[in-house]
This record gives structure tokens, sequence and C-alpha cells, in this order.
């Protein structure tokens, strides 16, 4: 839980910055383990390279301002790619209808991990559903969502 308060303290100090440079956030993940904070980003044209060394480039001036994170650690700036990670809310409305992984923090019904197609939002709780059951899991109770890519 406390990783999730670090990254989201982060996306609120990166975000104002990225967003004028014409990109969105889609999420940001700090390892701590590994010392490494992620950024994903995209934009309505997708997202190169040169895209993520100028994000790259916006953040480190001001994570060097503003040091929210002790001690050096690695910054990776990448495109969210085509398991693009869900973590707010808006993005459970967005992408409804795709198919998804979710990872709980606890467990609901007896488990962590599920996939399904994704419904969308039912006040605080994301819906989806899989073959055989429809569930409804608490927004703050999620720990990881991804798209599921259909190759």
């Amino acid at each position: 839980m406390e990783k999730r308060i670090q990254a989201e303290r982060i996306r609120a100090l990166i975000e104002p910055g990225i967003s004028q440079l014409g990109y969105e956030v889609v999420d940001v993940e700090y390892v701590s383990g590994q010392k490494t904070l992620r950024i994903y980003i995209d934009a309505p044209d997708g997202i190169d390279v040169e895209d993520c060394a100028k994000v790259s480039r916006q953040v480190s001036a001001l994570l060097d301002v503003e040091d929210p994170i002790p001690g050096q650690y690695s910054l990776e700036v990448s495109s969210p790619g085509l398991d693009r990670p869900l973590a707010r809310a808006e993005d459970f409305t967005r992408f409804a209808g795709a198919k998804v992984k979710i990872r709980t923090v606890l467990p609901v019904e007896g488990r962590k991990n599920f996939q399904g197609r994704l419904v969308g939002l039912r006040g605080n709780s994301v819906v989806l559903t899989t073959d055989e059951t429809s569930y409804d899991l608490a927004l703050n109770n999620i720990e990881r969502a991804r798209l599921v890519p259909d190759l």
C-alpha cells in the first residue's frame, strides 16, 4: 500500500508538466526493491522513443528539484503497451467491454486474481464478468489491473 501512495504522490507532482507537453500519464509505478520509477505515457497518435526521452528529461529535472525519492533510483518512461495498465477510475469506464486481468490486495470470494470482461464502474467498484460470474471489486482493493490484448 505504501508503494501505491508513493506512486500517487509522484503522479500528482509530475502529471501537470507531462500534460502540458501533450501526453497522458497512464500509470506511475515505484518498485522500491529495484529502486525503479516507471512512468507510462500515451498520446492520441501513440508514443515513440523521442516522446519518452522528452518526458524523461522533463521529469528528471522536476524530480531533481523536488526529490520525492531518497537516494538513487532508475527512471523508466515508456508507452503503456498492448497490455495497458488501468490505474484510475476513468480507465475502467473508458475501457468498458475490454478483456482485463485484475489482481486485488485482499481476497474477494477466496481469490485475488481475476480475468474477464470489464463491464465498467458501479459506484466505487469495478464490475467484471467471467463466463460464470459477475464480480464487484472495490477500487481501493485493486493492486493491479491490465488490458488483455486480443491478438
